[in-house]
């Protein structure tokens, strides 16, 4: 018998208020499902930096990968960076040294053409030499026997990280639309157990994420953290990550530099500066309009002593730190003011070559100087199930080389070609197995890296012995030697 005409039999004996009630009984499990069910994504990445913006931007840019379902869960608000527009004059102390292959990368995904091209600055020559011996080695392609047609003689071109995430926010609306979450905080990231019964979408190796935001979970066939050094992803995927801390601040300022000739001004700014010395490296790299960004790595006391200058003797002593003696340095570090005086004596009394260091410093940009603590990290493994790591979440790196920010693009690049592998071949984009081709050609790369600049860390940190004369006479002997200077510097390139 029917199921209506066995109802229509019963209607005469079941009083109406039943039925209303059976029938009100039937429909709420259908509107149950329907509100609790999560929603779904392909990838979803955790952090908007220019990491996680680049990795996403180029995910929907790929005819490939266009059409999966993304997603970014950011904590800050993203429409600042997007209405991005300062003054000339201003430049933002976060400024990042672009390698070829970076700016390569971002002209692939289509960013590098919303680039605010006004405020990147080029440069093709790198003095660096030692504070102790003052042995020193010039980078520049002309002196070397490898070809730079790749780079056009770009060591590297300065830009600030404000500039590329505008860009890529830029190119990112351009492009199908992603579900973006900002601001807003991760409220708890979790997995699900087993469904009971084998007939149901079985979730309980996805992610899922509740957000401040959004009133039900997401979740991820792909979690992808691109949330720095302390990375929430990280610690939900058991992942541990070692390293040390170098007990050294980075100090960094926006700083102008004093009027020359226009000649002076042109060579000048296609030049970048640094100066080991046995408390920390300081660099001088050029913006536009004159201007340069410092990054001095120095000792905590003497970063907060920095900091807490005028600008005028902040200039003075960011003048000393390419000028003077280290011996000099240590006493300047002990004055709680007046060093643009005692600088100016000093230099007046200390032999150095003019051309061989930076235009003195005319002025500091206000509020632009900051210091931020000194690490090395680096996570066992980028991949786990349905997890991937790029970036600082992966990899923190002492600002030496300038490679962090490099880094990071080159994690993007390799874990795009993985996911475009995982599409074309029908693989789980969150599988294990398809994730390992990213961790087995990033982790050893940046491994390498890691370590080689940690060695030179601590190799210019002796300031007296038998080392500083190898040292410096091995920095002299590189120098000669063209093909190996650019074979360092096409790795350093990303070539």
């Amino acid at each position: 018998m029917r199921a209506d005409a066995f109802r229509s039999l019963l209607t005469p004996y079941i009083c109406p208020t039943c039925v209303r009630s059976l029938r009100n009984q039937r429909r709420r499990p259908f509107a149950t499902a329907v509100n609790s069910s999560p929603d779904i994504y392909d990838v979803v990445c955790v952090g908007g930096g220019p990491a996680g913006l680049s990795l996403l931007t180029a995910l929907r840019a790929s005819p490939i990968t266009s059409t999966l379902k993304l997603a970014l869960v950011e904590l800050q608000d993203l429409e600042p960076p997007r209405k991005w527009k300062p003054p000339p004059s201003q430049f933002s102390n976060r400024a990042s040294s672009l390698t070829p292959s970076s700016e390569s990368f971002f002209s692939s995904i289509g960013a590098w053409e919303h680039i605010d091209h006004a405020r990147t600055q080029p440069y093709n020559e790198m003095q660096v030499w030692d504070g102790v011996t003052s042995s020193r080695i010039e980078f520049d392609w002309a002196s070397t026997a490898v070809s730079s047609s790749s780079s056009n003689g770009i060591i590297a071109t300065m830009t600030e990280n404000s500039n590329i995430t505008h860009a890529l926010l830029t190119r990112l609306s351009s492009l199908d639309p992603i579900s973006l979450f900002a601001p807003t905080t991760i409220s708890s990231l979790f997995t699900v157990p087993s469904p009971p019964s084998p007939s149901s979408l079985d979730l309980s190796s996805y992610p899922h994420l509740t957000l401040s935001s959004h009133p039900s979970p997401i979740v991820a066939r792909l979690l992808v953290g691109a949330d720095g050094l302390n990375s929430p992803v990280r610690t939900f995927a058991n992942i541990p990550s070692r390293g040390w801390d170098y007990n050294r601040h980075g100090v960094v300022a926006t700083v102008k530099l004093a009027e020359s000739t226009q000649q002076d001004i042109n060579n000048a700014q296609s030049v970048a500066y640094q100066r080991f010395l046995p408390t920390g490296p300081i660099a001088l790299l050029p913006l536009p309009g004159g201007y340069a960004t410092l990054v001095w790595s120095t000792l905590p006391q003497h970063a907060s002593l920095l900091r807490s200058l005028p600008s005028k003797d902040l200039a003075a002593m960011i003048d000393a730190g390419f000028r003077l003696s280290p011996v000099d340095l240590t006493y300047l570090h002990t004055l709680p003011s007046g060093q643009a005086d005692e600088v100016r004596w000093r230099e007046d009394h200390t032999p150095f070559f003019a051309s061989k260091v930076p235009r003195t410093i005319a002025s500091v940009q206000e509020g632009s100087v900051a210091s931020f603590p000194l690490r090395l990290r680096h996570a066992d493994t980028y991949i786990a199930h349905r997890i991937a790591l790029v970036g600082d979440a992966a990899h923190t790196i002492h600002p030496l080389a300038g490679q962090g920010l490099n880094q990071g693009q080159a994690d993007v690049a390799a874990l795009v070609r993985t996911i475009e592998y995982a599409v074309t071949h029908g693989a789980d984009i969150g599988a294990e197995m398809s994730l390992e081709m990213y961790n087995s050609e990033r982790w050893a790369t940046n491994d390498r890296l890691l370590g080689v600049v940690d060695k030179l860390h601590k190799l210019y940190s002796v300031g007296s012995g038998p080392v500083v004369g190898v040292r410096g006479l091995g920095l002299e002997v590189v120098n000669q030697m063209g093909w190996l200077k650019g074979f360092f510097m096409k790795a350093a390139s990303g070539a």
